[in-house]
């Protein structure tokens, strides 16, 4: 007999980047279900529109990921306002698309430091505040990018394999405590940052309102692998059992090597424009300038 689903009603939620697209999404569907949400982003105005759209006391907080500074004082905002921590969302992140060896050393380490260091950040500062109170559940937003390697998003995909194998090592050590921990991982998602992209054979796009609901479905019955579709799950788990050649093949078979590496240029300009502007921190120090704070 299947456990009844937990209630999220009350329960106080705090999701990164979540002006926008996936976390937009989150954040409507917990709202809907009474959950009390903060979102968190780096354009203060647009997560105070989103905030204001959703209603219900939606918090809208700056924030800046990669500065542990403030997610700590996000972190803290939200407890101070809504209540005790009750799931964390590291949802932030972007994607710069290109081949590998043409790709600036800049665009990596805005990926690195926005996808990696934003999740890590979040889970050192979360999980104490959970510890403390006994409970919780951490929310990693990773990608099928997370599980295989895609020719045009290198970088990409290797940031999103460490948010799944970080995760993976967390959930381990958490086993003996009542912090639960998800890796989401969809195909490509239907927002500006799956703009331009190449749908394969096998699996079409999905759609922001699709994540977020598996989110909320994973938030209510705990588990840790959070494939969306649920099937790109087990076309993954089939795919590991070939050797590589076959999966290869399969790859290409399916176009799934051109999802990344064939997307349109014009139509990802404004986002790849405003991705290469997504880190202050290293904007103003390649002007020499001093980096700039996220305010608390």
């Amino acid at each position: 007999m299947a456990a009844e689903p937990r209630s999220l009603t009350g329960k106080v939620i705090a999701i990164t980047g979540g002006a926008r697209g996936i976390g937009k999404a989150t954040a409507a569907a917990l709202v809907r279900r009474g959950a009390r949400v903060a979102i968190g982003d780096l354009d203060r105005e647009l997560a105070e529109q989103t905030a204001a759209e959703l209603g219900d006391d939606t918090l809208a907080l700056e924030l800046d990921v990669t500065r542990r500074d403030s997610f700590e004082g996000f972190l803290d905002q939200v407890e101070e306002r809504l209540g005790s921590l009750d799931v964390l969302i590291n949802n932030a992140g972007i994607m710069p698309l290109g081949r590998f060896w043409e790709e600036d050393d800049l665009t990596a380490q805005r990926m690195v430091d926005i996808n990696v260091h934003g999740v890590l950040f979040g889970m050192k500062l979360a999980i104490p505040r959970m510890q403390r109170r006994g409970s919780g559940h951490i929310v990693n937003i990773a990608s099928a990018a997370g599980k295989g390697g895609f020719p045009g998003g290198a970088t990409y995909c290797g940031t999103k394999h460490f948010v799944v194998g970080v995760s993976e090592a967390v959930r381990a050590e958490l086993r003996d405590t009542e912090i639960d921990l998800s890796v989401v991982m969809p195909v490509v998602v239907n927002t500006e940052l799956g703009s331009g992209l190449v749908e394969t054979r096998g699996i079409k796009k999905i759609e922001p309102e699709d994540v977020a609901e598996a989110i909320v479905g994973a938030l209510e019955r705990p588990r840790f692998d959070v494939w969306v579709p649920r099937e790109s799950g087990a076309i993954n788990k089939v795919m590991q059992l070939l050797p590589r050649a076959g999966r290869e093949g399969v790859a290409r078979l399916l176009k799934a090597d051109r999802v990344l590496a064939g997307a349109d240029p014009a139509a990802r300009a404004s986002y790849e424009e405003r991705a290469s502007h997504s880190e202050p921190a290293l904007e103003s120090e390649d002007a020499g300038e001093p980096a700039k704070t996220a305010s608390k």
